[in-house]
């Protein structure tokens, strides 16, 4: 059985030290950066490195910015509640506690889904994501912190469990959103600023990488960076994954009478990233072989424990461990899994994915703009 091996350059950043080294730029004390008057974290979600080269003529700005060197790796796994999270507390997974996109909820013994479903499945966001947020530590340093992002997204859960302490700034317009970012930032010095883009990871999944709507959101976020950067504001581009194109034929349908099944009381996770949940008393290293054995050249598996000793989640807390799946499902290439049990099958649908490990989700831009360029 293989096990599952997140890729990318070693000499790749890790996503999870950029904002607290942000921060540390305020102060003139980062290791990497150069000293600024204000920051902003621009976060294009779902725009992979591999992505951004291979479209480079539909983001001549973007690409101009840096090179093939300048990148980064996200977290395991590779999706946008843990990424964000650990791009805006600078800790791991393990740390903060969203190991996933639906993961088991301990306390009430059902799956919860970290995007959107703090309301519908019970979670606090004060207390569901454990550590202090970048924000939390730029205010206790005295400075402004400012987060700019679409108006949906001004009073969500995880916007409470992943902005908190910054004041939030809503516009619905690309151009605006990369403006009113750089305005605050000026106009407030000392300032940290984010702002989040998510219209490539929305027609990505929707109509896929390199799809007429994908390349026109990318266009437009582009022209964004039209706007100068203010003099004395650095400022860092990058991402929180990457994405795969999946194939309908790629999607590996979980049914009934499947083995894989066997002993499992909830699947969570995503279709490139699956968290197995077995019934108490299933021996977790016998259905990891069983998993591995059926899915053959479309996964790699591995049991919780190996995943925690591996370090993909990073340091885990006691009180993390118990979301964590019993097993982790890597899906290779370009394939999928789906419970083709349920009734809802909305999410076969779609086209871009990611979760999973492979260099196309884990390895993003990172780049630098304004006092850190250069």
């Amino acid at each position: 059985m293989s096990p599952i091996v997140p890729t990318g350059p070693a000499s790749a950043r890790s996503l999870t030290g950029v904002a607290p080294e942000i921060l540390r730029s305020l102060s003139g004390t980062s290791g990497w950066l150069r000293p600024a008057g204000s920051a902003v974290l621009f976060v294009i979600d779902g725009l992979g490195a591999h992505q951004l080269r291979a479209h480079a003529g539909h983001a001549r700005r973007l690409s101009s910015y840096g090179g093939r060197k300048d990148v980064a790796r996200t977290v395991f796994p590779s999706t946008t509640a843990a990424a964000l999270s650990s791009i805006l507390t600078g800790s791991d997974p393990g740390e903060h506690g969203l190991v996933g996109y639906r993961v088991l909820d301990p306390d009430r013994g059902r799956l919860a889904n970290q995007l959107n479903g703090y309301e519908r499945d019970g979670l606090d966001p004060a207390t569901w994501q454990r550590r202090p947020t970048v924000f939390e530590r730029a205010i206790a340093e005295g400075r402004r912190a400012f987060a700019v992002g679409l108006a949906e997204y001004a009073t969500t859960g995880l916007t409470g469990a992943i902005l908190r302490g910054a004041e939030y700034v809503a516009s619905d317009d690309i151009r605006m959103r990369v403006r009113l970012a750089y305005e605050l930032a000026a106009r407030e010095s000392g300032s940290l600023v984010y702002c989040y883009l998510p219209e490539v990871d929305k027609a990505g999944h929707r109509r896929g990488v390199a799809s007429d709507a994908w390349m026109s959101a990318l266009e437009d976020i582009d022209a964004a960076f039209a706007t100068p950067v203010p003099p004395g504001v650095g400022a860092i581009v990058t991402a929180d994954h990457g994405m795969v194109d999946v194939p309908r034929h790629r999607h590996v349908l979980l049914g009934d009478g499947d083995p894989r099944l066997d002993g499992v009381a909830h699947l969570g996770g995503e279709p490139r990233l699956l968290h197995v949940y077995l019934e108490p008393g299933v021996d977790a290293r016998a259905a990891a072989d069983v998993w591995a054995s059926v899915s053959g050249r479309t996964a790699d598996v591995a049991t919780r424990e190996e995943a925690i000793a591996d370090g993909l989640f990073g340091t885990v807390s006691d009180d993390v461990r118990p979301r964590i799946g019993d097993l982790l499902v890597a899906a290779r290439g370009a394939w999928a899994f789906y419970d083709d049990r349920l009734e809802d099958k909305r999410a076969q649908d779609m086209i871009g994915q990611h979760g999973s490990v492979t260099p196309e989700e884990v390895v993003v831009p990172l780049l630098r703009l304004g006092t850190y360029a250069g």
